[in-house]
Parts: C-alpha cells; sequence; structure tokens
C-alpha cells in the first residue's frame, strides 16, 4: 500500500472468522487498510497482505475492540463491518468518485442486502456492477415530493439529514412503558456500521466518547456493547446542525451483504447501558431520552431470555454453517 489509505475498513473480531470472509474482504480493490481487532489472550492470525493491520484489544468487548480499531483508521474514510459482512469488490473507487463530487458530505449511505446465513448462493454470488456517481441525480424530499424514497426503489442519490436530535422527550414514556416510539423513523439513520464516514469527524468524536465513559472521577465503564448505535448518534450529536444534509444513500443491488440470522438465535443484548451515555453527555436532545426510555422498559424482557437461554443452554451458535459443496464456513452473527 502505498501513501496514506483513502479507506479503512475496520472490524472487532474473536478470531474465528471463515477463510471464505478474509478471502472477500481482500478481493476489495485499491488504496485500502484493513483494520482487525482482536480480544485479549487471542494471537492474531496470519495473514500474507501488507494492507492487513492486526491488533489486540486491552480489553475484551465489543466497544472496546471497535474503539481500539477507529482509533488506529488512518485513511481519510472509515467503513465499520462486522467480520461476516462483505462489501463490494469496488468500494474504494465508489468513495472516491462520490466525495469528490460531495466533499463536504459525512456519510455515505451504502445500499444494504440482508442476507439470511442460510442463504449461501446469495452470500457467495458475484457481486454486480457499481452505480456512476457522476451520472445519478440527487433525490430531495420536498412539498411536491414527499417521498422521494419510495419503499426503497430510489434510482438517485437520496439525501440523509442529520438525525432530529432536537426533538422534544415524549413525557408518555413515563407513564406508557411500551409506547410506540415515531421519532426514529424517516430518512436519517442512528447506527455506524456498514456507512462510510469521513474519518475526520470520527477522530474528533473518539475523545469526547472516551472522556463520556468517565464516571465519579476515577471510574471508567465501558458496555460491552451496543457501539454501532451509540457510536454512530455520538458522531451526529458532537458535529450537530439541525436540518443539516449530511450525505446521501445509494441506489443499486447493493454495496453491502449483511449476514444475519433470526432474532430468537441471537443473544439478549442490553443497547440501554450504551445509551445512557448519550444522555449523559447530551442530555439536551430529546431524541436521546426517547431513544433510553424505549429501551429500557425492554430490559426485562432481554434479561428474561438470558436466563431462558442459560437453563436450556440454547447458546446461539458461533459458526453455524458450512457448505457442502466446498466445506467453507461461514459464520452467522452472534
Amino acid at each position: 500500500m502505498k501513501g496514506k489509505p483513502v479507506l479503512s475498513i475496520v472490524t472487532p473480531t474473536r478470531g474465528n472468522f471463515s477463510d471464505f470472509w478474509i478471502n472477500e474482504l481482500l478481493r476489495i480493490q485499491g488504496n485500502v487498510e484493513f483494520v482487525l481487532v482482536y480480544p485479549p489472550g487471542v494471537s492474531p492470525r496470519p495473514i500474507q497482505d501488507s494492507r492487513v493491520k492486526s491488533l489486540v484489544s486491552p480489553y475484551r468487548g465489543e466497544m472496546m475492540q471497535r474503539f481500539v480499531a477507529l482509533l488506529n483508521a488512518t485513511g481519510d474514510y472509515v467503513l465499520a463491518l462486522d467480520d461476516d459482512d462483505l462489501a463490494h469488490p469496488d468500494i474504494v473507487e465508489l468513495v472516491i468518485k462520490y466525495f469528490e463530487r460531495f466533499p463536504d458530505s459525512w456519510v455515505l449511505r451504502l445500499k444494504k442486502a440482508v442476507i439470511d446465513f442460510r442463504d449461501i448462493d446469495a452470500i457467495k454470488k458475484e457481486w454486480t456492477g457499481i452505480p456512476d456517481i457522476d451520472q445519478l441525480d440527487v433525490c430531495k424530499k420536498t412539498a411536491a415530493d414527499p417521498n422521494p424514497y419510495r419503499n426503497g426503489n430510489y434510482e438517485g442519490l437520496l439525501e440523509v439529514p442529520i438525525a432530529p436530535l432536537e426533538l422534544r422527550f415524549d413525557v408518555r414514556w413515563l407513564f406508557f412503558p411500551f409506547f410506540e416510539r415515531k421519532d426514529n423513523y424517516g430518512y436519517h439513520f442512528e447506527n455506524f456500521n456498514n456507512i462510510v464516514w469521513n474519518n475526520q469527524l470520527v477522530q474528533k468524536t473518539l475523545p469526547v466518547l472516551a472522556q463520556t465513559t468517565q464516571m465519579l472521577g476515577a471510574i471508567t465503564w465501558i458496555p460491552s456493547s451496543g457501539f454501532d448505535r451509540l457510536s454512530g448518534l455520538f458522531v451526529q450529536a458532537v458535529s450537530y446542525q439541525r436540518d443539516l444534509i449530511i450525505g446521501h444513500w445509494l441506489p443499486g443491488d447493493e454495496q453491502i451483504r449483511y449476514v444475519d440470522k433470526p432474532a430468537a438465535m441471537k443473544p439478549p443484548r442490553f443497547h440501554v447501558i450504551s445509551d445512557f451515555l448519550l444522555v449523559k453527555r447530551f442530555p439536551q436532545y430529546g431524541y436521546f431520552w426517547n431513544l433510553f426510555f424505549s429501551k429500557l422498559y425492554g430490559v426485562p424482557r432481554a434479561i428474561a431470555k438470558l436466563i431462558r437461554l442459560k437453563l436450556t443452554k440454547n447458546q446461539p451458535p458461533i459458526n453455524a454453517l458450512v457448505t457442502e459443496e466446498q466445506g467453507e464456513t461461514v459464520k452467522a452473527k452472534g
């Protein structure tokens, strides 16, 4: 790799990723670096590619490993993947062309295909071509056309606004625990993964996030999970400008393949713990209070699911599928 990378692709991993996944990752062309962060006590797998940077986190856990990965991302732009997510081999070319046309954008939101972990054909099929950025019109939400999204069938670059953080806290959450939250509806987004970010904004955010984990002066509290939404919203909050268009959503068939499995097979997640950090650092934003309370009332159900899994010993599998044809393991999300 010559010079500063255009794109850093960062991934926390337990080290049990499949050969298929790493081989697909290394198919990505262009000036790219891959930052893999392992938990303590796990030796990085030997990978013969100078673009790969293998690190060991000082502490175990999704959030800490992702944080270490982002701290060591040196590219102009950064893309976070799990160690079974797949990205288009020509993603770097796509990133270069997009940010040449929109140099002030914060994000390029990629078209993501959600694929069942048992659908080996969909996971392994060849990629179609990438969209030609220069030939795409910009789709805007206007009074004349309030729904340019049209159920995902847009043909141009769909404008993506910043999350509406200034919304007021809905006090009904204090009295109706299962009241439906609707302020997360719309073209904005909350997550960080599978989206290309301007790395200057990300690096600006990391010190603020680190400071927010400090409790009572001498205690540092780092949740083990929930970093995806936490970091996506934290970046938007640190540099918040009301009603700002922060990027675009790409059309096309797919530029990301997200390998998924049914909710019943996933371990319970206590996202309210990481959501608390948003409220702690940005108490002025009602959007975060709505998010916090909506997840707070889900904690008993998460605990019940955890107990049920422990009693039945029905832990979700890590390596769930092996293809009969080639004997290649495809990891399901855990």
